[in-house]
């Protein structure tokens, strides 16, 4: 009965917090074991690749126990199939030891995967911003939660891969600028996976692929966290009206990577704010809270990040080991 009444009570409590931890985490692939005809290959249920209840079971265990573990107040998550998968990593969360109550996910188009948010927060209002009605480009989910004082919106993306030119990711960027730029000097989190790095723009000397824009990036000139070529201050942040702050920023060079293809470490995950999450009102960016979720269980013993593993001989199959390509990132928020 305290278990129960403490759980309803949460939400209360919450409201009245001084911080908030928010977090973004590509999961790699969390499929259901429903039969919708739009999964992978190796995801389709019960076949020789042995997606099943068991490794079904497993993966929902092992991002539950990293995402316990980070203890977010909210998470933004990227590559889930269905409501369903998310419930059940809900449910598997709960059973590790971290509450979080409400769920939305960007389920309006039929995508194979969708990004999705858990929150200890209620959640105030959710929408979908379209950003074109083909299948290669997914919905960004945006959802505006009910905390005190000033209202914060948070946007869950998952942009083009890099198997596509850098035209398809602006083609999100220009969405979702659209969209804050119609909301107006408003608390705002932009996160996920926007399959950019955070100085996209000086990367394309060597990515000439992808280069089909002329030099112009989604991340540093459409969401515009660089200015005249150079990354936004945190200080610059306060004053430069239309621009936002790449939280990669905060920490030193060598460590701002979370995802490693190989060899080749990228910051593919992000966590960008607005000016007025830096304007000493109300909710306010806590200055060094930023970093990379990075326990040992998430590594192999040589270094490299144990992903969810299929078997190397044939016939390949998922073997219940493993977490995710990606490792989570994540920051805190305060009210000054």
């Amino acid at each position: 009965m305290i278990r129960l009444l403490a759980l309803l009570l949460l939400p209360i409590i919450l409201l009245g917090a001084e911080t908030m931890r928010i977090a973004t985490y590509n999961v790699e692939n969390l499929f259901d074991l429903e039969r919708s005809g739009h999964e992978y290959s190796e995801y389709i249920p019960n076949t020789p690749w042995r997606w099943n209840a068991e490794t079904y079971r497993k993966k929902l265990r092992n991002i539950a126990r990293v995402i316990a573990d980070i203890k977010p107040d909210v998470i933004g998550l990227q590559e889930i199939e269905s409501d369903r998968a998310l419930r059940d990593l809900q449910t598997e969360i709960k059973r590790s030891g971290w509450y979080l109550p409400h769920r939305t996910i960007a389920d309006a188009k039929d995508s194979t995967v969708k990004t999705a948010l858990l929150s200890r927060i209620p959640i105030k209002a959710k929408r979908e911003i379209w950003v074109t009605h083909g299948k290669r480009t997914r919905n960004i989910l945006e959802v505006k939660l009910a905390t005190p004082k000033e209202a914060i919106y948070v946007f869950v993306n998952h942009w083009k891969s890099k198997s596509g030119p850098e035209s398809m990711r602006i083609t999100s960027a220009k969405a979702l600028k659209k969209r804050l730029d119609a909301l107006g000097n408003v608390n705002y989190v932009v996160l996920g996976d926007l399959n950019s790095d955070y100085d996209e723009k000086h990367l394309f000397v060597r990515k000439r692929k992808h280069n089909d824009t002329d030099g112009i990036t989604g991340i540093n000139d459409i969401l515009k966290t660089m200015v005249n070529e150079k990354g936004v201050t945190l200080s610059e942040l306060k004053t430069c009206g239309n621009c936002a702050y790449n939280l990669w920023y905060d920490l030193p060079g060598l460590q701002r990577w979370s995802h490693n293809f190989y060899g080749q470490k990228e910051t593919l995950d992000h966590i960008i704010i607005s000016p007025a999450l830096a304007d000493g009102k109300r909710w306010e960016y806590k200055r060094g809270s930023f970093s990379r979720f990075k326990p040992d269980y998430l590594f192999t013993a040589k270094g490299a990040l144990y992903r969810w593993q299929r078997s190397r001989g044939y016939p390949k199959h998922h073997t219940g080991r493993g977490f995710s390509d990606h490792l989570p990132i994540y920051a805190e928020l305060y009210i000054k």
